[in-house]
């Protein structure tokens, strides 16, 4: 087995793929949510939808700003943020998210 593998020539990563999007679901305020990680993002995005029926409490943006690529209609000012409280398992953390209309998924985290 070793020498057969010794032999062959390692194929190069697709370059097309910008990163691995990992799809999962969570646990905020105790009501199970869908959540994304995008390690090519470096933004933390929640959901408008989830932050409503949550009743979460909004914070204003220190620094507002325009988004382009969320949305197909165009550029979206993001001026409002709030602080989530999540679970994954056993796995719990605290994360600051811009308040975005999305339909993908209610909670979206990049990189950090």
């Amino acid at each position: 087995m070793i020498r057969r593998m010794s032999g062959t020539i390692p194929k190069s990563l697709d370059d097309t793929q910008r990163e691995n999007i990992f799809h999962t679901r969570c646990l905020i305020n105790n009501k199970l949510c869908s959540l994304i990680i995008d390690g090519g993002s470096c933004t933390n995005l929640a959901s408008t939808r989830v932050v409503e029926k949550l009743d979460l409490p909004i914070i204003s943006h220190t620094k507002p700003y325009k988004l382009q690529w969320l949305s197909a209609e165009g550029e979206i000012m993001v001026n409002k943020q709030v602080l989530i409280n999540f679970a994954i398992g056993e796995y719990k953390d605290e994360v600051l998210c811009d308040v975005v209309p999305m339909e993908a998924t209610h909670l979206l985290l990049g990189r950090p």
